[in-house]
């Protein structure tokens, strides 16, 4: 009976530490950091208009213990939340739980959310609930097919923008003429979570998703040459108009990477860079040239993924970090 025990105990402590093995933060060279701060999660303490509040809301969002609804299934629409502590890091990765849910039949739905980095917050505007020529990065969830012409890409489709402030987004077009990548998904109406996770590291942008109940990681985009600012607000936005959906954010985790800069770099200061990108071709190219969709990588162990593809992060491939 004792050696049955002590059998008992190192079963136990192998399947704890293999369980952590599989599911905590796998790294490789990187150490992920949750920065509280800059996160949004159950039960959404710190929300609110108050002095401490760390996340500020506006329009139709509504605030429960379970979720942050920023729009309604109802028309017309607009709803966003914001960090209030500007983001001082160099390097990180936001995780993003979201469900876009409602009664409207394939087509009769939208318009989306839109994931921001950005210098001013909560400016409500006609791009998703919130300002027009921004200064910063934006991630679209689109779930309503403007543009009858483009119709050699599914909706939902998500999408990246950086932009200096002097770029509108052409709601015409699906915002086609200054995006920088994207990918199809089906994104409403799933029965499980599903995430989607951006990474800043080193002048590369990357967006990940996770929507098929697969726990492992997608590539979406994947680009270099985009530089950022430090000092924004993360957000979140969205709208509503003739058709509508129930736009939910159930959690927004940011991660520091801690990566190692050139004595260059470190004394640069960042919160002077202009938000641009280094491109081949002009994002107008994108009018006439369908976006390629990445293939999924799909991660070896947990929601991680290797989402390297030549020229990754110079030193080495980071699996992405434990939702």
């Amino acid at each position: 009976m004792g050696n049955f025990r002590v059998f008992l105990r190192a079963a136990l402590v192998f399947l704890i530490f293999g369980v952590c093995f599989v599911s905590c933060d796998i790294t490789d060279g990187n150490v992920e950091h949750l920065k509280r701060e800059h996160s949004l999660m159950k039960p959404y303490q710190g929300v609110g208009s108050g002095h401490s509040s760390q996340w500020d809301f506006w329009g139709n969002t509504l605030v429960t213990s379970s979720y942050v609804r920023l729009t309604p299934d109802e028309r017309s629409k607009q709803g966003s939340i914001w960090n209030t502590v500007p983001c001082h890091l160099k390097d990180w990765e936001m995780h993003v739980q979201f469900k876009i849910h409602g009664s409207g039949k394939k087509n009769l739905h939208g318009d989306g959310i839109a994931l921001w980095y950005t210098k001013d917050r909560l400016h409500p505007g006609p791009v998703f609930g919130n300002q027009d020529q921004f200064l910063g990065l934006a991630i679209f969830l689109d779930t309503f097919r403007n543009d009858l012409h483009g119709m050699d890409r599914s909706f939902p489709f998500i999408s990246a923008m950086v932009n200096n402030g002097s770029v509108n987004y052409d709601h015409g077009k699906d915002g086609r003429s200054s995006e920088l990548g994207g990918c199809s998904a089906e994104i409403r109406n799933r029965d499980h979570d599903t995430y989607l996770a951006i990474r800043y590291s080193r002048e590369r942008l990357t967006v990940m998703i996770d929507v098929e109940d697969k726990n492992e990681w997608k590539e979406c985009i994947d680009i270099g040459g985009v530089r950022l600012p430090t000092g924004y607000f993360f957000g979140a936005s969205a709208a509503t108009g003739d058709l509508s959906d129930n736009h939910d954010i159930i959690s927004m985790k940011l991660y520091q990477l801690m990566v190692e800069h050139s004595p260059e770099e470190e004394n640069q200061d960042w919160t002077k860079i202009e938000p641009s990108v280094s491109l081949l071709k002009s994002p107008k190219d994108n009018i006439d040239d369908p976006t390629e969709t990445s293939e999924a990588r799909p991660s070896p162990a947990g929601r991680c993924s290797c989402s390297c593809s030549a020229p990754c992060w110079e030193s080495s491939c980071a699996p992405w970090s434990e939702l």
